[in-house]
């Protein structure tokens, strides 16, 4: 009798980042027979209910020895991961996406330079490196103008808006002693995104471009697909086309493999880059539900070398972040279609706790859903 023929492609997967994206991912391999362990310093992470964890700081060697010991490929679940502790990685086990990918997404200026040497559009910036450059920085770009730490922002964190020439001062003394990028104010349609995922083989992916709500620099609400702008009767198909040639252009510059987002502004019909994410995206939490392959399953099919599944959406969709607090669960159960995802962690002001993916089979019924589910967690639907 013949053994059994093993099958390709690494087993477990490491993840550098025990949190919530973690957590989804490790679900995310159970049916496909892929284990996660996780590298996290934080105590009661949510991956830890179904991820073995490496306790150890994410520069630790100690720790990055015994994650790499334990995997065949490794991978991450935020972009803030040290890059010399990828580097280190790289040199043991493979890492998907590369250090080049997450060297990227974390200086601001790179990711805008990188737009910018392929050819796609972005709001004008200029590099503020001391407080003498700010001014003619102003100068250059314009106000109102967005003042940016290059680093370790997001949710809104790291950034001031200039509206006028005595906010200049003040945004230095909130911001100044790092380096700087100083962005021209986009007065955009639409926040929109897109997500998708690049495989071994260079085969690519793309969801369907979603528009996405904020309040206070957090992400609240992500509809898939986003719905087409008044007085269009669907989606334009060529915004469809711009973004998969942006993120397609974006994902073979960096040789890179798994799930990728790109956060986009539309404006006038055109898209501008915003920034990218070199992971699986809050944006792209409505596919566990709603597409054909969740994102989560996608980027463990890309890191491991197997074959990409359809980023086709089943019906329409909608995602809502539940931030600081939790609503009752039967209340928001109680609505068809309604899915919840709880991450086990403490409540904290502007902390993400949980998110709702709402189902649906048309567009008139999604939204009737959703304003179901808001009205379950307390929250007011979105400006038009």
């Amino acid at each position: 009798m013949r053994g059994a023929t093993p099958e390709p492609g690494p087993r477990t997967v490491g993840v550098v980042g025990g949190g919530q994206l973690g957590r989804m991912l490790a679900l995310a391999g159970i049916p496909l027979g892929v284990r996660c362990v996780v590298l996290e310093p934080g105590a009661d992470p949510p991956a830890g209910p179904v991820a073995e964890v490496v306790a150890a700081p994410y520069d630790d060697l100690d720790g990055l020895a015994a994650l790499a010991r334990r995997c065949e490929v490794v991978t991450y679940e935020f972009e803030n991961v040290p890059v010399a502790a990828a580097e280190w990685l790289a040199e043991r086990v493979p890492v998907r996406p590369g250090p080049l990918a997450l060297g990227t997404a974390q200086d601001r200026l790179a990711e805008k330079r990188l737009f910018t040497a392929l050819g796609i559009g972005t709001p004008p910036y200029v590099a503020v490196d001391d407080r003498a450059g700010l001014r003619p920085a102003v100068a250059e770009v314009g106000l109102p103008a967005v003042l940016k730490t290059r680093r370790l922002g997001y949710d809104g964190k790291g950034q001031v808006v200039l509206r006028a020439a005595g906010d200049v001062d003040a945004a230095w003394e909130t911001l100044g002693g790092v380096p700087l990028l100083l962005e021209g104010f986009v007065a955009f349609d639409r926040e929109l995104s897109i997500v998708a995922a690049r495989g071994l083989g260079g085969e690519v992916a793309a969801f369907p471009v979603v528009a996405n709500h904020h309040q206070g620099g957090i992400l609240r609400l992500t509809l898939a697909p986003a719905p087409a702008p008044a007085p269009a009767p669907a989606l334009h198909r060529g915004l469809q086309e711009q973004a998969e040639a942006l993120v397609g252009r974006v994902l073979d510059a960096l040789d890179y493999v798994g799930v990728i987002a790109v956060e986009l502004f539309e404006v006038g019909g055109a898209l501008l880059a915003n920034e990218l994410a070199p992971r699986v995206h809050n944006s792209g939490h409505w596919t566990i539900e709603g597409a054909e392959t969740s994102q989560f399953e996608q980027h463990l099919r890309a890191v491991c070398g197997l074959p990409l599944g359809s980023a086709a959406a089943r019906g329409w969709s909608a995602m809502v972040n539940l931030v600081g607090d939790e609503p009752d669960p039967a209340a928001v159960l109680a609505v068809p279609g309604a899915h919840l995802h709880r991450y086990g962690k403490a409540p904290r002001p502007g902390r993400k706790l949980a998110h709702v993916t709402v189902t649906a089979p048309d567009e008139a019924t999604r939204d009737q859903r959703l304003a179901d589910v808001l009205g379950a967690c307390g929250l007011a639907p979105p400006a038009p």
